[in-house]
């Protein structure tokens, strides 16, 4: 008989052994368990049918269709567990637990397979993750007006060894609106939350946790309460550059874009901009003269931040002068700045 486990030991022991999702893929897309295989037991559309002969007929005519289809799997199962679990143990799970992986479960016990059942399935899943971003962690936001090179220096505190999760990577997003140029699409938001638990759970509590200081909202994504607030509990250090430097960063990051795809963002700005500051930007975009696109989409950005400082403000901010180009060295004094304020421990 297959083991069942509760949430934080299956997680555990995702770490030795391979994990099978037998969700169908849309189910699988929508969200999964970090480096869970998909082995689906029906495709989308077979899902969708068996659900609604249930719904229309009953519980036995489903089951009874249910293991018709899964009965032309079996060879498909075996070959594809094969590649998977090549240790004859393996952790499995479904939406709640039931009948989707005991079948398989029972199956591959047949064939001489260990197989662990996630208790409650994925479902039980999601529920634990949510309360675990609440657990204390002392953390670090690394903030500043656009342009201030927050990504490049939280990458460079990872780089002298401090503890790091790139929210924006994660997100495949740059937070602003012209955020999701060069990027991948993004996940969905609980995909986006279970990727960011398989972060959170592994980072060492007796270390300082470095994030880039971010609103609620990054692309179409949303934060997790209970994670957004503890990062507003942070200590804030806020960076200070010189807006030429700062338009610099700028231009050097978006020129390089078609002009129409900058076109398209400035007037999806235009209601927050102004007419008359979207008309100036335009028109600098159509000479070529980026700097000042840069310049005129600061103004905006700016004070959107300052806003978003006052209208969510993070429980300590300490202000961070700057005046280097190279990133490399403004890490390294924002880490000098946190060690002699022992914001370390």
């Amino acid at each position: 008989m297959p083991v069942y486990t509760d949430p934080g030991n299956f997680l555990a022991l995702s770490a030795s052994f391979p994990v099978l999702d037998v969700r169908s893929p849309g189910e699988f897309e929508q969200g999964h368990i970090p480096g869970a295989f998909n082995l689906p037991l029906f495709n989308n559309e077979e899902r969708a049918a068996i659900g609604t002969l249930y719904v229309q007929s009953g519980k036995d005519l489903a089951v009874k269709q249910g293991m018709e289809l899964v009965g032309r799997k079996f060879g498909r199962f075996i070959e594809e567990v094969g590649l998977l679990v090549p240790g004859k143990e393996m952790l499995l799970h479904c939406w709640r637990g039931g009948m989707r992986s005991e079948s398989l479960a029972w199956f591959f016990e047949k064939l001489g397979y260990k197989v662990i059942l996630l208790e409650g399935g994925y479902k039980s899943y999601r529920r634990y993750i949510r309360p675990q971003f609440s657990k204390p962690v002392n953390i670090l936001l690394v903030g500043g007006m656009t342009g201030s090179g927050k990504t490049e220096l939280l990458n460079n505190l990872k780089e002298l060894g401090q503890q790091t999760i790139d929210l924006e990577a994660m997100a495949h997003h740059k937070g602003s609106s012209f955020g999701h140029l060069g990027q991948e699409p993004q996940p969905t938001t609980e995909q986006f939350e279970n990727d960011l638990f398989h972060a959170w759970n592994s980072i060492k509590v007796e270390n300082a946790l470095w994030l880039e200081h971010e609103s609620k909202q990054i692309g179409k994504i949303f934060l997790p309460d209970p994670f957004y607030t503890s990062m507003l509990n942070g200590i804030l250090l806020k960076i200070n550059l010189p807006v030429g430097i700062r338009i610099q960063r700028l231009v050097k990051e978006y020129a390089c874009f078609d002009k129409s795809i900058l076109e398209e963002v400035l007037l999806h700005l235009k209601q927050n901009m102004g007419t008359l500051h979207c008309k100036l930007a335009m028109e600098a975009l159509s000479r070529d003269d980026y700097e000042a696109v840069a310049a005129l989409t600061l103004e905006y950005y700016d004070k959107t931040y300052e806003n978003a400082l006052h209208n969510r403000p993070v429980r300590e901010i300490h202000p961070i002068y700057l005046e280097s180009t190279d990133m490399n060295e403004n890490a390294a004094h924002v880490l000098d700045f946190a060690m002699n304020k022992n914001f370390l421990q």
